[in-house]
C-alpha cells in the first residue's frame, strides 16, 4: 500500500468516526443514547463518602426512560448528597423533568433546612402539579420516583412515589427506607378515589387495569385514581452504616434488598458496585431499563 492509500485510509476512517459521533450526539438529544451509563463522585466534607452510579436500557423498543441524579452540592457552609433515580412509563419527557426540577423545588422550599421532611412533601405535589400543567408539552405517561437527601453527611431524608427503591445497609444488614407504592396494597384509597383494581390472571395488579403502581408523577388521565404524596423517611448515618442503594424496579423484581447488599459488600469502589448491581439483575434475566446508585461509607 502506497502512503497516499494509507494517507486516504486514514482520512476514511475519520471520517466514519466524526460520522458515528455526531449520529451518537443525535441519539442522545432524542433519548436514544447509549445503552449503559456510569459515573461517580466524592464527598468534600468527608473523605470517606463516595458515590456512584450505572444505568442499563432494557429490551423494550422505546427510548431509556430511567434518569439519574447523584452528586454532592455546596450550600453556603452546608454539604448536601443529591441521589435519585426516576423511572419513567410510557416517558422519557417526564422522568427527564424531574431530574432536572425535583430537587431544585425542594431546596428552595423556605424550611427546607428545618423541616426537611416536610419541604420534601410540598416539593413533591408542587412539582407533580407542575406536570399536569404542562401535560402538553410533556406528554403522557408518568414516572416513578426515589430521592435521597444526604445532609452535611449525618442525616439522610428518603422519599418516593411508585415502586423505586431505597435501602441502607448497616453492619452487612439491608434494610428498606421507602415503601413499594404497589395497587394491591392500596385497593382502599383507589376505590375510594372511583378507580378499580384489576388483577387479570397472567398480569400484576393495575390501576384502572393500566398501572402497575398506585403513586406517581403524571398519569394525567389516571390521576383522580392515584396519588403522588410520598412516603418519607429520615434515617441518621452513623459508625455502622455501610451503603446505600437506590434503584429502579428493574433491579428489585429480579433482587431482594438482602442479596443486593451482599453482592456488593466487598466492593468498595462505589461505581463498580452499582455497575456489578446491574449486571447481576440482566444475569437473572431483568429485561427492564435498570438504574442503580450506591453511596459508599467507608
Amino acid at each position: 500500500m502506497t502512503g497516499k492509500e494509507i494517507l486516504h485510509k486514514i482520512k476514511r476512517r475519520e471520517q466514519t468516526m466524526t460520522s458515528k459521533e455526531i449520529l451518537h450526539k443525535m441519539k442522545e438529544k432524542v433519548g436514544l443514547g447509549s445503552s449503559a451509563e456510569s459515573g461517580k463522585g466524592k464527598s468534600k466534607m468527608s473523605k470517606n463518602i463516595s458515590h456512584g452510579y450505572h444505568l442499563v436500557k432494557g429490551k423494550a423498543g422505546h427510548p431509556m426512560e430511567d434518569y439519574v441524579v447523584a452528586q454532592f452540592k455546596q450550600v453556603d457552609d452546608n454539604e448536601l448528597g443529591l441521589f435519585a433515580i426516576f423511572d419513567g412509563h410510557l416517558s422519557h419527557e417526564i422522568p427527564n423533568y424531574l431530574k432536572s426540577h425535583l430537587f431544585e423545588t425542594i431546596l428552595n422550599e423556605p424550611d427546607f433546612w428545618k423541616e426537611p421532611e416536610n419541604a420534601v412533601r410540598r416539593a413533591y405535589q408542587i412539582t407533580d402539579t407542575t406536570i399536569l400543567e404542562r401535560a402538553v408539552d410533556l406528554g403522557k405517561g408518568g414516572s416513578t420516583a426515589v430521592t435521597a437527601i444526604l445532609i452535611n453527611c449525618q442525616k439522610l431524608v428518603v422519599a418516593n412515589v411508585g415502586d423505586s427503591r431505597a435501602v441502607i445497609c448497616k453492619k452487612g444488614i439491608a434494610k428498606q427506607l421507602s415503601v413499594d407504592h404497589e395497587p394491591s396494597t392500596e385497593k382502599d384509597s383507589i376505590l375510594g378515589r372511583g378507580g378499580f383494581v384489576s388483577n387479570f390472571p397472567g398480569d400484576v395488579p393495575r390501576v384502572d387495569g393500566q398501572l402497575a403502581v398506585a403513586r406517581a408523577f403524571g398519569d394525567k388521565s389516571l390521576k383522580m385514581h392515584l396519588s403522588s404524596e410520598p412516603h418519607v423517611v429520615v434515617e441518621i448515618i452513623d459508625d455502622d452504616t455501610d451503603c446505600i442503594i437506590l434503584a429502579s424496579d428493574g433491579l428489585w423484581k429480579v433482587m431482594t434488598n438482602q442479596e443486593a447488599a451482599d453482592a456488593i459488600k466487598h466492593i468498595k469502589d462505589a461505581r463498580s458496585a452499582a455497575k456489578h448491581l446491574t449486571e447481576e439483575a440482566l444475569a437473572r434475566k431483568s429485561t427492564d431499563d435498570i438504574s442503580c446508585v450506591v453511596v459508599r461509607f467507608q
